[in-house]
């Protein structure tokens, strides 16, 4: 070996100690990543959590209209308050659904009534399965968390969190969930889901509103079960403290 040269066992060593640095870099980096997302995901949570108590003390009006292809079928009215079991329980108040034309004799009407029960229960479907998301769950976000299907989306503005998680509700569904921090509320849902198969595929956007206690509660909700062009759009609005 001539003078000045390193020796080959202290180059090994040399690059075997950048090697380390560069993994325990990457370590601190992806730890400091995963406490970020841990805390994000709590905020998520508690104001889930705080959030449907404060529900439970509501009373409100839900309008559904369905609509098939893009024309409306049908228009419900329902008083909505939650149940003991944390779910929203329904008294229908109106149902105006539109005519279906006359004519065409009594097999015609007979095949046009199975066709409309049909969809009438396609609808039904959809929108419990929109149900599962609409107000996220802390248990879900954390199982959902633990398993490492939540990811943080490049935030829109200052203050805005952006979660995307996967498999919530059914596998490979996914979710989009945008939350203020200041506000402590989500702001919207989107979803990409599907009812048995997931040829069968829903599609679900909700947009969030805040009363003036600061409760927040889904205002508008539209779910579109694709393979049937059909769309189920709901409004929420007259909400009243229950004494």
């Amino acid at each position: 070996m001539a003078k000045g040269d390193i020796p080959v066992t202290s180059l090994l060593l040399l690059r075997a100690l950048k090697i380390a640095l560069v993994v325990a870099a990457l370590g601190l980096s992806a730890a400091a990543q995963n406490s970020e997302l841990q805390q994000k995901v709590g905020e998520v949570k508690l104001a889930a959590a705080e959030n449907k108590q404060a529900l439970s003390h509501y009373s409100w009006q839900q309008q559904q209209t369905t609509a098939i292809k893009g024309e409306v079928k049908d228009t419900k009215l329902f008083q909505v308050h939650v149940g003991p079991g944390g779910q929203a329980q329904k008294v229908e108040l109106e149902n105006t659904p539109t005519s279906s034309g006359g004519g065409g004799g009594r097999i015609k009407h007979h095949i046009v009534e199975k066709k409309k029960e049909e969809y009438q229960q396609y609808g039904e479907e959809i929108r419990a399965l929109a149900e599962q998301y609409a107000q996220p769950d802390p248990g879900r976000l954390q199982q959902a968390f633990q398993q490492g299907n939540i990811t943080l989306g490049p935030a829109g503005v200052p203050g805005e969190v952006k979660l995307l998680i996967s498999n919530y509700v059914k596998p490979g569904d996914k979710v989009t969930l945008i939350f203020n921090r200041q506000a402590k509320a989500i702001q919207s849902l989107e979803v990409a889901s599907y009812l048995n198969e997931p040829a069968d595929a829903v599609t679900i956007q909700a947009q969030f509103s805040k009363l003036p206690d600061g409760t927040n509660h889904v205002a508008t909700m539209q779910v579109n079960g694709v393979s049937k062009n059909l769309l189920v759009t709901t409004e929420n609005t007259n909400y009243q403290k229950i004494m």
